[in-house]
């Protein structure tokens, strides 16, 4: 990898929506709940493969809110099969110095995996490394709605003036807070759409779709995508004559 990209063009921040898990597995003759259990077989692939080559800050869309509509026994599946993911993967994290975190409407999951989240955030709170954050029942509007309720009612306590709100100080009251927004955004299984994720954050990230179910995104997959993004010139808003001349600059 280091002889196609250098440090420079590797995203600091790559998000995934991991799509393709059940339909994969339906077209393999298989149940579901196997297809989501061989995408973890891909979630501690790409994991160890950002580690690897220096990713900051991995996300991955785990479960949405709207994925609390799916039938009662495979959202029971995928809870345990959470679980399981946390049990195993504690030591894993400690050992490769990776910082685990989870964004998402926390209240909505059971008990016992809350439990297991705070263990390993805890264990996990000074490694320094990697950032592992993982969407949780987990909406882009409804994150959007609770900063702006959050910054709503410090209004109304008198703490904060309406004309004081910034796009900086709204970001602050996101799940994401103190992480930078992702460069490169993955999303496999071939739908091409964002699917309520990270709405705020991807204003300017850089969009990678592949047809790959997710339980067939592994490393190769994932390094394909990374030089891919290491092609393109990120713009802002500037044209590329202004890109290339600061960059001559510096």
């Amino acid at each position: 990898m280091s002889q196609t990209l250098t440090p420079s063009e590797l995203p600091g921040h790559v998000a995934i929506i991991m799509d393709g898990n059940g339909r994969w597995a339906r077209k393999q003759g298989r149940q579901r709940l196997w297809g989501h259990r061989r995408g973890a077989e891909s979630v501690r692939e790409v994991v160890r493969a950002s580690r690897e080559i220096g990713i900051r800050v991995l996300t991955l869309y785990a479960f949405s809110e709207e994925n609390w509509q799916r039938p009662k026994a495979e959202v029971r599946g995928l809870m345990r099969l959470l679980g399981r993911y946390l049990d195993k993967e504690e030591e894993e994290l400690v050992k490769q110095d990776i910082r685990f975190r989870v964004i998402g409407a926390q209240e909505k999951l059971p008990a016992a995996i809350r439990k297991k989240i705070e263990h390993v955030v805890k264990t996990t709170e000074w490694n320094s490394a990697m950032v592992l954050n993982l969407a949780l029942s987990y909406g882009g509007r409804s994150e959007i709605v609770r900063a702006a309720r959050i910054l709503a009612e410090k209004c109304l306590n008198g703490e904060l003036k309406p004309e004081a709100i910034s796009e900086d100080m709204f970001g602050n009251h996101l799940y994401t807070s103190g992480l930078a927004d992702p460069d490169l955004l993955i999303r496999t299984g071939g739908e091409q759409r964002i699917s309520n994720f990270l709405l705020w954050q991807i204003s300017y990230t850089e969009l990678y779709m592949t047809g790959a179910a997710w339980p067939e995104f592994r490393k190769e997959q994932f390094l394909e995508a990374l030089k891919e993004y290491g092609k393109r010139q990120r713009r802002f808003g500037k044209i590329g004559d202004q890109i290339e001349t600061s960059g001559s600059a510096g």
